[in-house]
Parts: C-alpha cells; sequence; structure tokens
C-alpha cells in the first residue's frame, strides 16, 4: 500500500509543478528531448568519462539453448560501472524522464501506479514470450 502512495504522491507533485508545457504538444517534445538527454548521459559516461566501456558483437544464439537460458547468455555489451558522477548525471535524467511520463499520465488522465500494474501482471502471464 505504501508503495502506491509513493507513485501517486509523485504523480500529484509533477501535477502540481507542471506550469508551462502544459500543453500536450510541449509535453510530448519535452518527454522526447529529456530521453535524449538521458540516452546522452549514458554515452558520455563512455565517450565522456570512460568509467564504462561497450564492446559489442553480432550475437551467436545457439539454436538448440532453451529459451529461458538466453538469459545467461546473452550480454549486455557493458564493460565497468558508472563512476559517481555519472550515476549522478544518469539518474538525474532519468528521473527528468519519470517527471515527463507522470505528467503525460496525468494529461491523459492515467494513474501510473495502475499502468505498472498492469504491465507487471501482463510481464507475468506471458512470462519470457512478452518481449520475444
Amino acid at each position: 500500500m505504501l508503495k502506491d502512495m509513493v507513485y501517486d504522491e509523485f504523480q500529484n507533485t509533477v501535477s502540481e509543478l507542471l506550469l508551462y508545457n502544459r500543453s500536450i504538444l510541449d509535453l510530448l517534445a519535452k518527454s522526447q528531448e529529456s530521453n535524449a538527454r538521458m540516452n546522452r548521459a549514458v554515452i558520455k559516461s563512455v565517450t565522456g568519462c570512460g568509467c564504462v566501456k561497450i564492446t559489442a558483437q553480432k550475437k551467436k544464439i545457439p539454436s538448440e539453448v532453451p529459451l529461458e537460458e538466453l538469459r545467461n547468455l546473452l550480454e549486455s555489451h557493458l564493460d565497468g560501472k558508472l563512476c559517481d558522477g555519472c550515476r549522478d548525471t544518469v539518474e538525474q535524467e532519468i528521473g527528468h524522464a519519470l517527471f515527463y511520463l507522470a505528467a503525460l499520465c496525468n494529461l491523459l488522465d492515467l494513474n501510473i501506479y495502475d499502468i505498472l500494474i498492469k504491465e507487471q501482471k501482463s510481464l507475468r502471464t506471458l512470462g519470457l514470450f512478452n518481449m520475444a
């Protein structure tokens, strides 16, 4: 029960603070910009700081491996960990993205917690086949 209150409180706070970008068009543009800044923060941790390295190659998936075991075979292509500075920047940008997501929910009269619960149920029902 406490978790749904946290989501609702966050969504209500966003509603109180969102003044300038109340137009759905402005909000969609700001959301896209926020996601781009989040992506850029991750990229800068690789290209600017170097605390994280990306080592990628074509995925080699054996045909006889069960779907449940693919998790153990597929890699994230990341080496290293975010340093404190990069972690703070990425967290801040994710926070901004969450702000605009909550604002979008508010404008469309949706509850972010309810959406999360529905998605969780869908994930549990479909399991590995949900995203495959």
